[in-house]
């Protein structure tokens, strides 16, 4: 028989997009004993993370809960139990993952109504209520922070806009939760998605989710015509509206986490153990502090790219507070210059998607990777690979730069 070595994982620092480094509190807590999915201690500890999830959603909605899967198996999860055959579904693009969710709507048999704008640039509210009144959806699905643009749409006018109009607001919120001010019930929306990998730095593998009333309606409705409990729509038959997937139906799923406890799957135990300390550790630090911390290592992490003599890529009035792209000189290597960075200073940044890849890094700074220690080392260690790659920077301007925002900040990191 031949041995197989043990795992060896190389030291990391992650100034990725996403995943990024977890918080060693969280990976602790995850090699804690297994508990059945029914012991009234697990059953308890999946109440007390429904409760926290609520806290750090800002919602009084009753359904807060994840998903098993990461955040793309949240999104399907929404949209496949809301969307049915021949619904009118309108989707603002502004990045690679508004094209994600036209793809998953479109699978759910959707008529898509898509709306597009250049990458590195957002909606003007006023746009994206104008097509609302025209197109008349039943469905508004938008991403808030789209990571491949390292853009933020602004929500808020578009979610009452969606109230006065009877339209559902779903949001993609995987790249903002517990990174910046993300305001379900003030914005109105009325279904959200997050994942683990980003800003609550926990491990990919769970997307919490949540949702109102008014989409609590349609998944019984749906699941009460599967059931034969109800009359089917004229126009559609029972099968074609019941929910087509089984492990994502929320109607199987908020079962699952009720009080009832209906059996559904089995429940990913460590993934739960470390969401839970995950969002533990969040309300300790406080939302408003937590996005503090976040909005100061942005801007130090900006001062130094442009005191290097760099250029930022995109509408900076839109930027979102937890990626910062950044323009690839002329003539450079993009990929030869992350992957020194990786190399010699085991530092990951990311490149980015179609249009953008080869012209863009982006450098993430969430969650436990958003910390001084990291923009440091990531500004020190770009000068020195982008100086061996021939590229004129101002020497040392960058990582002094980065000082001078963090000593004349008194917000604690």
């Amino acid at each position: 028989m031949q041995l197989v070595n043990r795992l060896q994982v190389p030291a990391r620092t992650i100034m990725t997009p996403g995943p990024v480094e977890v918080d060693p509190r969280v990976l602790q807590t995850m090699s804690s004993s297994i508990l059945g999915q029914f012991d009234p201690s697990f059953t308890s500890l999946m109440n007390e993370t429904m409760n926290q999830l609520r806290q750090v959603l800002q919602t009084k909605n009753h359904w807060a809960y994840p998903v098993d899967g990461t955040s793309r198996a949240g999104i399907e999860a929404m949209l496949c139990s809301v969307i049915e055959e021949e619904d009118k579904v309108l989707i603002p693009s502004f990045g690679r993952f508004g094209g994600l969710l036209t793809e998953i709507a479109e699978r759910c048999g959707a008529e898509v109504y898509l709306m597009s704008c250049e990458w590195g640039s957002v909606f003007d509210p006023e746009d994206v209520i104008k097509e609302l009144k025209k197109v008349q959806p039943k469905v508004l699905a938008m991403v808030h922070g789209d990571t491949s643009t390292g853009r933020m749409q602004p929500l808020q006018e578009i979610g009452y806009a969606c109230r006065e109009l009877d339209v559902l607001l779903i949001v993609d919120a995987v790249a903002t939760v517990a990174g910046t001010e993300v305001k379900t019930d003030d914005w109105k929306i009325d279904g959200l998605i997050t994942g683990t990998q980003k800003c609550l730095s926990v491990p990919a593998g769970m997307a919490p989710l949540t949702y109102n009333n008014r989409i609590e309606k349609i998944l019984l409705e749906r699941k009460s015509i599967e059931k034969g409990l109800i009359s089917p729509s004229l126009t559609l038959s029972g099968s074609e509206r019941r929910i087509r997937s089984n492990y994502l139906d929320l109607s199987q799923l908020q079962d699952y986490w009720s009080p009832a406890r209906l059996n559904h799957h089995t429940e990913a135990t460590t993934m739960l153990y470390g969401l839970y300390e995950g969002l533990r550790i969040i309300l300790e630090e406080g939302l408003e502090v937590r996005y503090a911390r976040h909005r100061l290592n942005e801007r130090a992490l900006v001062a130094g790219i442009e005191a290097m003599g760099l250029s930022l890529f995109g509408d900076h009035q839109f930027k979102l507070p937890t990626v910062t792209c950044v323009n690839i000189p002329d003539g450079v290597d993009g990929d030869s210059v992350r992957m020194m960075l990786l190399d010699e200073f085991g530092i990951e940044i990311a490149s980015s998607f179609g249009p953008l890849h080869g012209k863009i890094w982006r450098i993430g700074t969430m969650g436990y990777s958003c910390q001084q220690r990291n923009v440091l080392l990531t500004l020190a260690a770009l000068e020195a690979v982008l100086l061996r790659h021939k590229v004129k920077v101002n020497t040392g301007e960058g990582v002094q730069a980065a000082l001078d925002i963090y000593q004349n900040t008194s917000v604690t990191v």
